[in-house]
């Protein structure tokens, strides 16, 4: 006996509503199941990255507590003392001040917080490595008083430690923040250590060329379980090399109108200006001026990657 033909009829009556209905149901199971996978993907990835600022912070006070000063900023002759590489004769290549510099061509005047892999903050990862404090092998710095080459891609890692958020972002030490200019280079800015969080593409004779890395609900969700949840107060902020405050790119110079822009960094101040919320915006106002700025949440579920990080030394 077939049961060929009654098969073949089945078919040709169509599903039946109950058939349909159990369909949908496990369609609509297999998309809450990758919704709520991704979710707990960026949510490990939140934690992650939190535990690697936490872990550089703890590193940086167990240095500071045993060789008496920050990382990278170990003064000559006590960091030779200690086997760590021998640092300059110049401003900011290990003058214990207690701020982050970088000296970019020797000259005494010349010391600036946002370079990278020269002078102090390129000596920063390499002490803390040698020490032994992080697991990161970081052993690239330039020489006292020497520029460091052109680094792009891979090459990046040989400076900055990869951070643990992955999406090609990097973390990196400076100083200056938004502040007013000071007295040394016009770079001292507010004379606060910063981890920076950007996706960096390149080091070119010092200077990082980055652009945001973070979608805004991973920097909300970051700058919320360590600190208070606003872009522009607190120790967690939205600004990172660079970029002005507003996220844009810029190569302006130093100015005298109180905003001082150096190597395509704002040191302004924050900002109540009016801000509208859009696809490629890290923060707004709601477009009202005078309100403190809000992470965008509200574009697009904040899924757009608009937001870098700084965080201040703790």
């Amino acid at each position: 006996m077939s049961y060929l033909p009654a098969i073949k009829s089945y078919l040709k009556a169509g599903f039946t509503l109950i058939e349909l209905s159990i369909v949908l149901v496990i369609i609509g199971l297999i998309i809450g199941g990758v919704l709520v996978g991704r979710d707990l993907i960026n949510a490990a990835g939140v934690r992650a990255q939190i535990s690697q600022i936490e872990k550089y912070n703890a590193a940086v006070n167990t240095f500071r507590g045993k060789y008496g000063y920050l990382p990278g900023d170990i003064p000559d002759p006590t960091a030779s003392s200690y086997g760590f590489q021998s640092r300059g004769q110049f401003v900011g290549e290990g003058d214990g001040n207690g701020i982050l510099e970088a000296n970019p061509n020797d000259l005494p005047d010349n010391v600036w917080g946002n370079l990278q892999g020269i002078g102090e903050t390129g000596v920063f990862w390499v002490d803390l490595s040698q020490a032994g404090l992080i697991g990161t092998a970081l052993n690239t710095s330039a020489p006292a008083g020497v520029v460091p080459p052109t680094a792009s891609g891979a090459a990046v890692g040989l400076y900055l430690p990869p951070a643990k958020i992955g999406g090609g972002n990097y973390l990196y030490a400076y100083s200056g923040g938004s502040g007013t200019c000071g007295v040394a280079g016009c770079w001292t800015g507010n004379e606060v250590n910063y981890y920076g969080l950007s996706n960096v593409s390149s080091i070119t004779t010092g200077t990082v060329t980055s652009t945001p890395g973070l979608t805004v609900s991973q920097a909300y969700a970051i700058d919320t379980k360590m600190d208070d949840g606003l872009p522009q107060s607190g120790h967690v902020l939205a600004q990172f090399l660079s970029s002005n405050w507003d996220g844009s790119q810029t190569w302006a110079g130093v100015s005298t109108n109180g905003d001082y822009t150096l190597f395509g960094f704002s040191v302004g101040g924050p900002t109540t200006v009016a801000t509208a919320g859009n696809g490629q915006t890290c923060y707004d106002n709601n477009h009202t001026g005078g309100s403190i700025q809000q992470y965008s949440m509200g574009q697009n579920n904040g899924a757009g990657i608009n937001c870098a990080l700084s965080f201040q030394f703790q």
